[in-house]
């Protein structure tokens, strides 16, 4: 299934015909997203009274299948253990309601401090309930759902790793996961210059060529999600070479070392993150390490006027 947060988004899934489950994982935001939920057979999460309340007020002949989020410790969304059997209870007397999933979410599955606390309370606060369970996301998926069955539940929610980002590199790559990249963002080569030893290149003459050298023009910038905070020496891959950037991120442009890559010229592509057309792989992950963020991010900041292709 396909879960998400946007009903728009839940639209066009539904338009492109995709027949199975879509779920909401902020759940309705006001009443009447409840009317979209039913005639789309949308599921969705309850994580507040009021949205029980929606429900109980719902006029409808197609039951909810819901999933009831316990705040079993990252304090963000979800009932807190002690009323999360009342919610229950609530949403089990509603004809509205036709299925009850369990559910909560891990805040620290990448790292040292693990799962286990949140595990114990969320066990605990669902004991003897009926229903499908689910709360691994990626780092939880990869680090322990193959260990513990109560960990894999019912259901698992993997985000970045479909995508091919590893959850909690730099511990570990997508190549130590086994995962590849479904996310790459490439751009061609505009122009070529080339530099004399001493010459600088881009705003604030950051870079200044120690030998003489030949520079790509690449048609892509912070405008367009690349990260303008990125230093000289980020990877890139052009023509299956492995290379670098060299000088400022520009608003439309960047600039390429094109030593390892005699060949390239005028409409070479280059790959700055994801799959190369030869099959490389330029991992998101060191690219969102040079900017000091996650690939997360990255993958969300793209702008909307990068062009897309659905592959």
């Amino acid at each position: 299934g396909f879960a998400l947060l946007d009903l728009a988004e839940a639209e066009r899934i539904r338009a492109l015909g995709w027949r199975g489950p879509v779920l909401l994982l902020e759940g309705c935001f006001e009443p009447r997203d409840l009317e979209l939920c039913s005639r789309l057979d949308l599921w969705h999460t309850v994580h507040h009274e009021a949205q029980i309340d929606w429900l109980a007020a719902h006029k409808t002949h197609t039951p909810h299948h819901v999933f009831l989020k316990m705040n079993s410790g990252m304090n963000r969304l979800g009932f807190r253990p002690a009323h999360y059997r009342h919610a229950w209870q609530r949403l089990s007397g509603l004809t509205q309601v036709e299925s009850i999933a369990l559910m909560t979410h891990l805040s620290d599955a990448d790292g040292n401090r693990g799962i286990a606390h949140q595990l114990a309370v969320f066990d605990k606060g669902t004991r003897e309930l009926p229903g499908e369970r689910t709360l691994a996301n990626s780092a939880a998926t990869l680090r322990f759902a193959p260990n513990f069955e109560n960990v894999r539940a019912d259901w698992v929610r993997p985000g970045i790793m479909v995508y091919g980002s590893s959850p909690d590199f730099p511990e570990k790559s997508i190549a130590d996961w086994g995962l590849q990249p479904t996310m790459s963002l490439r751009a061609e080569i505009i122009a070529v210059q080339d530099l004399k030893r001493g010459e600088q290149v881009g705003y604030g003459s950051r870079f200044t060529a120690d030998r003489d050298m030949r520079l790509g023009v690449v048609a892509c910038g912070y405008a367009d999600g690349y990260p303008r905070v990125v230093p000289d020496g980020t990877p890139v891959v052009v023509n299956e070479a492995r290379t670098r950037l060299v000088g400022r991120v520009s608003m439309d442009m960047i600039t390429v070392d094109l030593t390892p890559a005699p060949e390239a010229q005028v409409g070479s592509v280059a790959t700055l993150w994801g799959t190369s057309p030869g099959g490389g792989v330029l991992a998101i992950d060191e690219i969102a390490a040079a900017a000091g963020t996650v690939g997360y991010e990255l993958m969300c900041a793209l702008a909307p006027r990068v062009p897309t292709r659905v592959v």
